[in-house]
């Protein structure tokens, strides 16, 4: 019978593969540690440039060859999903029409970690007709690149990850978080909020979560088992039960909040004492819960409920009031997780 062969796992071949992984991220990590101490007042005069551009309405250019042209469309992108709008120029096609995507009052980041890329280098001259800053990238201090750009970020890397020390693994990665770098220090700059970003993400889960508030998700009304401090444990029961929620609102007589009072309360509360169930509320609900703002945001509920470990946050009107919940399967429901 021909074909190929069962594939056979040794265990020195899976430590073996272990190891090479782990390997990978240490080394990695080790050069990024290096690249992150050796940042010095470029970075900031790069992002001045940067935010100078984009408040004048106009663009951030990313060039890169390869390898760095990949890096540069990922930057890029992550530029463009936090307000700063950015687009890549293919270095090989610029020459033939596209450097016409280039504006006067533009910003280029050019990337290339020898410093010496023939298809950049080429646009260089070009680029610099026009009344654009370059802020170039690379691993080289020193390079033609490094030389004739405004501003150079230095992502110089002593070892790759490859065991042959040829692909590039670490000096890519460098350039990678450097273009993260730049893009969240533009971001706080420019004061780019939630809303902003939600803007920009209008799909998926994260686009609703940002752009959802817990009015719409909360359960109201009858959805909210509400009791007063002086009824019983087995009332609290009940009341959960007829709304299908794992908590109970406690109110005063003037509808401001007392406490809440959950299963996992009552849990812990009959492990010590299985007859509880005629004892009042008050002596067992948390008197100070997490709570919420109406109006407020659902992801901000969302990390919320993971930050606190809780199944359950009540919603608060303006005279701090209760008048909704919020249950953490509501999430998975709605698609917000």
């Amino acid at each position: 019978m021909h074909g190929l062969k069962p594939y056979k796992s040794s265990a020195v071949n899976q430590a073996d593969y272990l190891k090479r992984g782990a390997q990978t991220f240490e080394i990695q990590i080790a050069e990024l540690q290096r690249v992150s101490s050796s940042l010095d007042d470029s970075f900031g005069h790069a992002i001045e440039l940067l935010k100078s551009s984009i408040q004048a309405n106009q663009k951030i250019v990313v060039i890169g060859v390869g390898k760095s042209g990949n890096i540069g469309h990922k930057i890029a992108a992550t530029l463009n999903s936090t307000g700063s709008t950015a687009v890549v120029l293919n270095s090989q096609n610029a020459l033939h029409g596209d450097l016409g995507l280039i504006s006067d009052g533009d910003a280029v980041i050019a990337l290339s970690y020898s410093g010496e890329t023939s298809e950049l280098l080429d646009l260089l001259p070009f680029i610099k007709r026009l009344d654009v800053k370059t802020i170039a990238i690379t691993g080289k201090a020193g390079s033609t690149l490094d030389q004739h750009s405004d501003i150079t970020l230095l992502t110089t890397v002593e070892r790759e990850a490859c065991p042959l020390n040829l692909a590039p693994t670490s000096s890519s990665t460098a350039m990678l978080v450097m273009g993260d770098a730049i893009a969240m220090a533009l971001l706080e700059a420019r004061g780019f909020t939630e809303d902003d970003f939600s803007r920009f993400h209008p799909g998926g889960a994260l686009g609703r979560a940002l752009l959802t508030k817990v009015d719409d998700i909360m359960r109201s009304g009858s959805a909210i088992a509400t009791i007063s401090p002086s009824h019983s444990i087995q009332d609290a029961l009940h009341a959960m039960g007829e709304a299908r929620s794992g908590a109970c609102v406690i109110t005063n007589q003037d509808g401001s909040m007392a406490g809440i009072f959950t299963h996992g309360d009552f849990a812990r509360a009959f492990q010590q004492n299985p007859n509880i169930g005629t004892a009042a509320v008050e002596e067992f609900m948390t008197t100070d819960p997490v709570t919420l703002l109406s109006g407020s945001l659902a992801a901000e509920a969302v990390a919320t409920i993971g930050k606190n470990r809780i199944d359950d946050i009540v919603v608060l009107d303006a005279q701090h009031k209760p008048i909704g919940l919020i249950d953490t399967q509501d999430f998975a429901r709605l698609k917000l997780l």
